[in-house]
């Protein structure tokens, strides 16, 4: 019953907080998807998996019903709607043929598309949404962080008890021998892709000139909580996201002397936090030997024998993955997929897989990202991280179904698609739709 309950008051406030900006609508679903996992774990009943979707739901009810805010979106998103079409069209038709039972599909028709249209969410993102956004990620990442002490302090079981749904968190080490920390996520692997999703938005706020000193320090504040998350979490990928994430930082000519200084020494205060605690030192497992293991796994064996033995996938939900516990003894011949495009490949079928293809060849050639602007430095990390995360995607899954960490990725590759309003854009689509509420009040 409380599940159910919260199901309603996420789709409720999103829908509310989308009505009032697109911004406010982002960041009451990634509220809901940081609470998620330590809601789902506590909650153990069906209608806790899907805390998110009703949330998420609520956000598109807000945004993609209201004619005004889609009006506004049309000149920079038309090459992104039609992508989508395929992307989301051909899930569609895979649903209907009798690879799996209908449950079975219909989740795994969740995972394959639930989460596609926040592309065009990203690409309607403007300037004053961004900053609300990154604002509030610098709250929520500072409250993840603070559930992560405690979790090191007091150990995971007062926050995620065993069960089904928390077995992987309990089965996963960190190099001091104890569980890592997932904080409030489903596991620690989702944790540090979300703090790592943060620092494009987060940093691109931080760098613009028009910010307040308040304002700057909040966002420092939340920087360190996400590079610390990083840590904490203690996952080689996020290690490797986080520290691109800071050299790119680094590298970025928009910042002036004082911040680059700030950074520097920010960096170097996590570094130096790290070598002083044994559990935050994962890193060193990470070496030659172990990539080039884990890509021969991931890349020649498991993909290659699933293309062999169902080039028209195993239908939707056929890899399990994403399968609820509960649903998980229906799946019709479960397999295992070790990299994200195998999943694709082994629940929507050849054609599924090039479509997916297609698409991640054309955002890798989109130049779009590269103008100019204030937000340019956020952009630009945003997009060699969006880059990053669709070729380490080889390497392991979870790129695509991640909560709340695939919504923000994907918000993230719309953003970095298209080109930015111009001064001149922006003042005619306030105008338009300052037209549209005036036509609508006279209407009414």
């Amino acid at each position: 019953m409380i599940a159910l309950l919260l199901c309603i008051v996420g789709f409720v406030a999103a829908y509310i907080a989308g009505r009032r900006s697109l911004g406010a609508g982002c960041v009451a679903v990634l509220a809901a998807g940081y609470g998620y996992g330590i809601l789902r774990a506590n909650l153990q009943t069906p209608a806790s998996h899907f805390i998110f979707d009703a949330a998420l739901l609520g956000l598109y009810a807000s945004h993609f019903l209201s004619e005004k805010k889609k009006e506004a979106g049309k000149p920079r998103d038309t090459a992104l709607r039609y992508w989508l079409l395929p992307l989301i069209g051909w899930p569609m038709f895979v649903l209907f043929l009798s690879f799996q039972p209908l449950l079975v599909s219909i989740v795994g028709l969740r995972t394959s598309i639930m989460m596609l249209p926040a592309i065009l969410l990203g690409a309607r993102l403007r300037s004053a949404d961004l900053r609300v956004f990154a604002l509030s990620l610098a709250a929520l990442n500072l409250v993840a962080l603070g559930f992560g002490i405690a979790e090191s302090i007091r150990g995971i079981e007062p926050f995620f008890p065993l069960s089904p749904v928390t077995v992987t968190i309990y089965g996963s080490q960190d190099s001091g021998n104890q569980h890592r920390i997932p904080s409030t996520f489903q596991h620690a692997h989702a944790y540090a892709g979300m703090m790592v999703a943060t620092l494009p938005f987060l940093f691109g706020c931080w760098a613009r000139k028009s910010g307040s000193r308040k304002e700057n320090l909040f966002l420092l504040l939340g920087i360190g909580a996400a590079l610390f998350g990083v840590l904490m979490s203690a996952t080689r990928t996020g290690i490797v996201s986080g520290c691109f994430m800071a050299f790119l930082a680094f590298t970025s000519g928009r910042m002036g002397a004082w911040k680059r200084w700030v950074w520097v020494a920010g960096v170097a205060g996590v570094i130096f936090s790290a070598m002083q605690n044994d559990r935050w030192q994962r890193y060193r497992q990470l070496d030659p030997d172990t990539v080039t293991e884990r890509v021969a796994g991931s890349v020649n064996r498991s993909f290659f024998e699933i293309l062999e033995e169902y080039p028209m996938g195993n239908g939707l939900g056929g890899g399990g993955t994403n399968v609820p516990y509960f649903l998980a003894y229906r799946v019709n011949s479960p397999v295992g997929a070790e990299n994200e495009y195998a999943h694709i490949l082994l629940e929507q079928g050849i054609i599924g897989l090039l479509i997916w293809v297609a698409f991640v060849l054309w955002f890798l050639t989109n130049r779009s990202t590269f103008v100019k602007d204030e937000w340019f430095t956020g952009r630009r990390m945003g997009w060699y991280l969006t880059a990053f995360g669709l070729l380490s995607a080889v390497l392991g899954v979870g790129l695509l179904s991640a909560i709340p960490g695939t919504f923000a990725f994907l918000l993230t590759m719309g953003w970095t698609a298209v080109k930015p309003q111009s001064e001149r854009q922006r003042a005619f689509s306030v105008m338009r739709t300052r037209a549209l509420t005036a036509r609508s009040v006279v209407r009414a």
